[in-house]
């Protein structure tokens, strides 16, 4: 059994950074992708960002980019986003992935086949 717990989320104003964290435990696979992504009330979930399991190869959204920095920590099992420059629109629940199946770091929501429950990310103006 896999578990994703993300931590970090929070108020923040435009302008400002906040960074997130998702530690994974349990059979989470050999060189697995992890990834970010979010949703707003009435949206699909959509892709931020993603990382390979070296750290090497990442991918992020165009609205993210320059922005956003994804990272991991092997060791820990952890996998990071730190986001500077917040914009009101960034405001979503976040929500941490983990693809056991690819090796690249996929853009696709049905790629990935474990979740974390989410946290929440308010930019206020």
């Amino acid at each position: 059994q896999v578990q994703l717990v993300e931590s970090g989320g929070g108020l923040v104003q435009a302008g400002g950074s906040l960074r997130l964290s998702c530690a994974a435990s349990g059979r989470t696979g050999f060189r697995s992708v992890m990834g970010w992504f979010r949703q707003v009330p009435g949206k699909e979930r959509e892709f931020v960002a993603a990382i390979t399991y070296s750290g090497g190869g990442t991918n992020y959204a165009d609205p993210v980019k320059g922005r956003f920095t994804i990272s991991r920590d092997n060791a820990k099992n952890t996998v990071y986003l730190q986001m500077n420059s917040l914009k009101p629109d960034d405001t979503a629940v976040y929500y941490c992935a983990l693809d056991t199946i690819r090796s690249v770091p996929s853009t696709a929501r049905l790629a990935y086949n474990y979740w974390g429950q989410g946290t929440q990310v308010t930019v206020s103006s």
